[in-house]
Parts: structure tokens; sequence; C-alpha cells
């Protein structure tokens, strides 16, 4: 598959400005009705550490489960790295339950504290109560996800009275398996904003029609349909949310032309403005200012 990257420009964005998601505290944000969708296999979430010593992280926690291993693995990135694609270089892999890990990377001391013994799970390898996951940079707490009781650590471990860690999530990645394309996930576009729910389908525009479509909903509201995809199988579409220009890319080429193994890409990526480039070349990613994209990837046969 072309890079999805390489199959537009920014003189290609169209914005589509009849929607906007309103109030960002909103307290009861709306709910898709039960769909069968797609089964995901593995989640990728970058955070952006920003510490007291002025030094910045990129830290990646890759969640995944087959069969009955599930676990999760993280890696460490300095500001000299900036390409999420390049984090595979320092991976740690941690499979147990519950546990607590001391490493170093780029140049500085991690230790990574978990508890996954009794984390619920909705549908997919990130757990989404019930759990902890800590790290901890040079002694100074770096990032902490989950809502379970942190009672039981050890004072050593993490000592009372520690500055409430910043940090920022980046980017975020899924990837599902099987036939049915239908895509449901979440994510959060800006940090004063909250957590929009986003459904994706792509398939036969009614019963006995040979065109397909694809449509793109966010918070139970359709932002946009693309009709007649074995002509328009990559495109692009703007749409806005809590404020921001949100870019919607899609490549859904093999999935259509691929009946056996087919896959699609999907993509929500945020820019600072209107007039701000739709992509940027990998040497100046370094210099670019951080936003948020979600790429969802998906292959009609899981590996």
């Amino acid at each position: 598959m072309r890079r999805i990257t390489s199959c537009y420009n920014e003189h290609a964005v169209r914005v589509y400005d009849s929607y906007c998601s309103g109030n960002s505290n909103h307290p009861h944000p709306r709910r898709f009705p039960k769909v069968t969708a797609s089964v995901r296999d593995s989640v990728s979430c970058v955070y952006k550490l920003n510490l007291s010593t002025q030094k910045q992280f990129l830290v990646t926690l890759n969640w995944t489960k087959k069969l009955m291993d599930q676990g999760f693995s993280i890696n460490i990135a300095g500001n000299s790295v900036s390409s999420p694609s390049k984090f595979d270089s320092d991976s740690h892999q941690l499979l147990k339950n519950k546990g607590s890990e001391v490493f170093r990377s780029c140049n500085v001391q991690v230790q990574v504290l978990w508890d996954l013994s009794a984390a619920k799970y909705d549908s997919g390898p990130e757990p989404v109560s019930e759990f902890y996951v800590i790290v901890l940079v040079d002694s100074q707490l770096a990032l902490r996800l989950g809502d379970k009781d942190l009672e039981a650590l050890d004072a050593n471990d993490l000592k009372a009275g520690m500055v409430v860690p910043t940090f920022t999530m980046v980017a975020r990645s899924e990837r599902f398996s099987g036939s049915t394309s239908v895509y449901s996930t979440k994510a959060q576009f800006c940090e004063a904003g909250i957590d929009h729910d986003i459904l994706i389908k792509c398939g036969a525009e009614g019963e006995g029609s040979k065109g397909d479509v694809l449509s793109v909903s966010i918070d139970d509201k359709t932002i946009f349909q693309a009709k007649r995809l074995r002509w328009n199988f990559r495109g692009n579409q703007a749409i806005f949310v809590d404020g921001l220009l949100v870019d919607m890319m899609w490549d859904v080429h093999d999935w259509i032309f691929n009946s056996n193994s087919g896959s699609a890409v999907y993509m929500f990526r945020t820019r600072s403005g209107l007039d701000s480039r739709l992509w940027l070349e990998e040497k100046n990613l370094e210099n670019d200012k951080f936003g948020f994209s979600l790429l969802i990837c998906a292959c009609k046969k899981p590996d």
C-alpha cells in the first residue's frame, strides 16, 4: 500500500464547517447504537511528557492481546526523536499482571510500575478501569494512567507529595481485524475537549446496491459520506471539532480490490490553523508543533 501521506496535498482539503462539536463541557455525550464492529487487536498510545527539568520525552504504550497472552510494551524516546515510527529501538515487553521494572533509556533512569490484575476491558486489549500504569523518570513522576488506588504501592516506589505529572496524548493508533468494515472508537482532540465517539462504516450504500460508501459519524452525527469508493478509494475531508480543524483521510484501495486479505487506513489529524500544511515531510517533524493524530488500520484477516 502506498504511504497515505503521499496521496494528498494541502490544496485538496475542503473544509466541512457545518458541524462543530459545541460545548466541550457537555456532561452527557451521546452514544452510538449497538453495532457489530470489527475486532480491535492492538492499541498504541503516544504521550508527551513535560518534566520539571525542562526535558521532553515521548512514551509509547503498545497494548496487545493474542490468544491467552495480554499485556503491553513501553518505548521511551527523547526530544531528539520526534517520529513515533522510530520508537521500536528501545522496547520493553511487560506481560505480567503486576510488577515493577527499572531500566535506562535516553540517558535517564526509567521505572515502570503497573497493576492489571483486576483490570476491566471494554472491547480490545487496552484496560478501561481498575488498573494503573505509572512511569517515573529519574525518580520524578512523569506519567500516571488508570484509576486504581495506589495505597498498596511501596513508599520507596512512589513518594508522597510528588508533583502531579503533566502529559499529553499526541497520537493513538488502533488495529482492527475482521471482514465487517465497522470501526467504533473514541478520541480527545485537545486537552480541553471531551472524548468523542467516532464511528466509521465502509460498505454498500443500500440493499442491492453495487456501490460502496464511506460514512463517518462523530457523537452520533453523520459528518460526511464519500460515495463511489471504487473511484474515490483515497481522499481527505476537513472538519471542525472543539474549534479545531481536523483532517480526516482514508485509503481503502486494498480493502475494495483485494477480497481475501485487503486492508484499509483511516486517519484523523489536528492542524494548528486554516493556513497550515496538511502534511509535513519527515525531516521537518522535529520542528512541528505536537497536535493529535488518530490512526485506524483495518485488515480483513488477522496476522
